[in-house]
């Protein structure tokens, strides 16, 4: 993609929200004839993300820390840690929903609580989740993950023409298995039954240690220097 006729804005310099010793700039797409699905898989494609309505890229002065990741679907290599949790997990129930499941605030606000109580979602607010998750020209997928009747974990998904893209998890933060991994092989699931050929992680900061699960998957792909490599 061409950024030649792409109004493109950039933000004033703020704390950096994964290194707290960096500030943080974004570049964000002002043509509103670019907000669409068709338009959004180009951009995926060429390092951008969306928040709530706006798509955008980090354009830092100092730091390129963060890579844009995505996984191959049909040459994804699972590892053996990997293969347990999937087997782990065979008894519990998943599914993509339209509308998020009535339990969803009581999981999230726990989730924030316990994992995110020094980050910008804290406290957990019905409100401003909605506006971080939801788009207007774009209608989101929730993967919803039970234990019996128990709604335990909740990946918001894009889904696009040739891709699905993993927006957002949040999950019961004390349980055994590592859900946010498992949500990831859930997603890979879904896009193996929709014939999707990637599986968009958004950013990979390598000094970051939250992140660190999203390159245990082989073969995955970083955008360096405009190119997929991997």
């Amino acid at each position: 993609m061409s950024n030649t006729n792409i109004r493109i804005g950039l933000t004033e310099n703020h704390p950096c929200s994964y290194l707290p010793e960096q500030e943080e700039r974004i570049a964000v797409v002002l043509d509103d004839d670019c907000h669409s699905t068709e338009h959004y898989a180009l951009f995926l494609a060429n390092g951008f993300r969306r928040s709530g309505n706006m798509i955008y890229k980090p354009h830092c002065d100092e730091c390129n820390a963060c890579q844009s990741i995505r996984l191959s679907v049909n040459h994804i290599q699972l590892s053996k840690s990997q293969k347990r949790i999937r087997n782990k997990a065979a008894g519990l129930r998943w599914v993509f929903q339209s509308e998020l499941d009535p339990q969803w605030f009581d999981l999230y606000e726990q989730y924030i609580n316990q994992r995110h109580s020094t980050g910008s979602m804290y406290p957990a607010n019905k409100e401003t989740f909605d506006q971080f998750s939801h788009t207007d020209w774009m209608e989101p997928q929730f993967l919803h993950v039970y234990e019996d009747d128990k709604l335990i974990a909740v990946a918001v998904t894009d889904n696009l023409d040739d891709c699905l893209s993993a927006f957002y998890t949040f999950f019961q933060p004390d349980h055994p298995l590592s859900l946010g991994t498992l949500c990831i092989l859930l997603q890979l699931e879904q896009c193996k039954k929709l014939a999707k050929q990637w599986l968009y992680l958004g950013y990979q900061v390598d000094d970051c240690p939250a992140m660190n699960y999203k390159v245990r998957f082989h073969h995955h792909q970083k955008l360096v220097n405009q190119r997929w490599q991997g």
